[in-house]
């Protein structure tokens, strides 16, 4: 076989370990930094009108299946020349491969709503490419070397066999890595698609209005409502789940009178509910962030189980993600009247975000997540704490997990230098979901606790803004904060990590004035 023929073969394979690469990378960060969608998209857009009219006179409505059989061509095309220019002039070929992954880092990173990680799968594609390239082709060469020396024809061989295998090798693990990963994520860009097309319904009962005061004027304090974007993603998925509405269902079972399955079209005809609520993780470190604030759109838990009728001594609801995940929450806590725990099917006014649950997922305030805030929920199974438990609780997590009073120093941050005589404003948030916060007190070094000024918020479920005013009086300050419930309890200065069941303690800060 011709060495030009081979080392086009050498490129070929090194594009599909790039592709392999980018897909696969994309997959896990979300499918939005594909680059073969984000260069396919390029090319629709910078198209003159008069190709994009002939592509689809010619194809109709395969034009975008044309489109991509186009690109593969040019790609096979430009890599086999690549291949044999890496054999001929390298390190030429090799960056043939970078230019190209330049291109389709631009083509990511320009897209409309495109994140900071969105580049990282063009970048590790081309990493992949020449890191497969340039030892196949130097493979290639010490094949050809010894083939042409004629003391040496039987160690031919060998170096035959190598090339060989590599390539078959490479090209193969490519081909299944990349198949895979693009049919991954081509399934979550329908998903995202199908999740810009819902149009939530209007809540039958509507979230009491965000007071003015619930929003101090304070730099670097963390805002009342997280933005989407911005809440924190703490689950077990590994690739977050593609699910399509029309797909979904629930079932509740178990120690129940009457079992009940749920669809999707059923859920959203029901009388939904909004209601503000703060969700922490159990991992959650004294002063961590892994802790938001959001507007939810569901229906209410307790009317489902009313419909179940559960039975016996039941006392627990495992429910189960479509991802195997399982949590185990208090029955009597889905029940109750006063706590407003959800099957929530919208967030901050828009549908879930796909990676916090779209469709369906659980919220319950006043419980960490790892007991009760399943994403893409499909099962709840009503049993006994006895009987059955969460994906956690054999890992040494407790099995029940009431969120703790907390409170946090969000403003200035820690080793924060000040003038004397400086108004610093010490801010943070504090929050006790279901219980509530009623006041926070600010401890300057060995001075008295001092009383914060609280924000107002919208109920006892969510975390509460509040604010200090310290004069800076010369030295190094050590500043702590602390929260008391609006039944009395004080926060605990005690310092625990977050296993089994959450941190406690008082954050704290230092400040130097000067």
């Amino acid at each position: 076989m011709r060495p030009r023929l081979l080392a086009a073969a050498s490129g070929v394979v090194a594009a599909l370990a790039f592709l392999a690469a980018a897909e696969l990378a994309a997959l896990f960060l979300g499918g939005a930094g594909s680059p073969l969608v984000a260069v396919g998209g390029a090319v629709i857009d910078l198209a003159p009108a008069g190709a994009k009219d002939l592509m689809v006179s010619l194809f109709g409505t395969g034009d975008k299946v044309a489109l991509f059989v186009l690109m593969g061509v040019l790609m096979v095309a430009i890599s086999a020349g690549a291949g044999i220019l890496e054999r001929r002039r390298p390190p030429f070929g090799a960056m043939v491969f970078a230019l190209g992954g330049a291109l389709s880092l631009i083509a990511v990173t320009t897209r409309s709503g495109s994140g900071m990680w969105d580049g990282l799968p063009s970048v590790l594609g081309v990493g992949a490419a020449i890191g497969v390239l340039r030892p196949l082709v130097t493979r290639l060469r010490r094949w050809e070397t010894v083939a042409q020396t004629p003391t040496r024809t039987d160690a031919a061989r060998p170096e035959r066999r190598s090339f060989i295998v590599w390539t078959v090798t490479a090209g193969a693990l490519a081909l299944v890595v990349g198949t895979g990963s693009r049919l991954g994520s081509a399934a979550m860009q329908r998903t995202a698609a199908i999740r810009r097309s819902v149009r939530l319904p209007a809540p039958a009962t509507a979230a009491p209005a965000v007071p003015a005061g619930a929003s101090l004027d304070v730099p670097g304090l963390t805002p009342y409502v997280t933005p989407n974007a911005d809440f924190y993603r703490i689950d077990t998925a590994l690739r977050v789940p593609s699910i399509d509405p029309a797909d979904w269902s629930l079932r509740i079972h178990g120690a129940v009178e009457n079992e009940v399955t749920l669809t999707w079209d059923e859920l959203m005809a029901l009388p939904l509910e909004e209601h503000m609520a703060t969700m922490s993780c159990v991992s959650n470190e004294v002063g961590g962030d892994l802790i938001g604030n959001a507007l939810w759109l569901g229906y209410p838990i307790r009317e489902l189980l009313a419909r179940a009728k559960p039975t016996g001594d039941a006392d627990m609801v495992l429910s189960r993600s479509i991802d195997g995940f399982t949590a185990g929450t208090p029955l009597d806590v889905l029940q109750d009247t006063g706590t407003q725990a959800m099957l929530a099917v919208g967030m901050n006014g828009q549908p879930l975000p796909a990676e916090h649950g779209f469709p369906v997922r659980m919220v319950v305030p006043g419980l960490f997540g790892y007991v009760s805030a399943t994403k893409w929920v499909t099962e709840m199974e009503v049993t006994r704490f006895a009987d059955a438990q969460g994906y956690w609780t054999p890992r040494g997590w407790s099995e029940r997990g009431p969120v703790k009073l907390e409170s946090r120093i969000d403003t200035p941050a820690n080793g924060t230098s000040v003038t004397v005589g400086d108004r610093v404003a010490i801010a943070g948030v504090a929050w006790q979901p279901h219980t509530g916060v009623k006041a926070v007190q600010v401890k300057v070094g060995g001075a008295e606790w001092q009383d914060a000024e609280l924000a107002a918020s919208v109920s006892a479920d969510t975390w509460r803004q509040w604010v200090y005013r310290w004069t800076a009086t010369s030295g190094d300050h050590e500043v702590r904060v602390r929260a008391v419930s609006t039944d009395g309890q004080v926060q605990t200065s005690v310092q625990r990590p977050p296993a089994p069941n959450g941190a406690t303690g008082w954050d704290t800060i230092t400040i130097s004035a000067r």
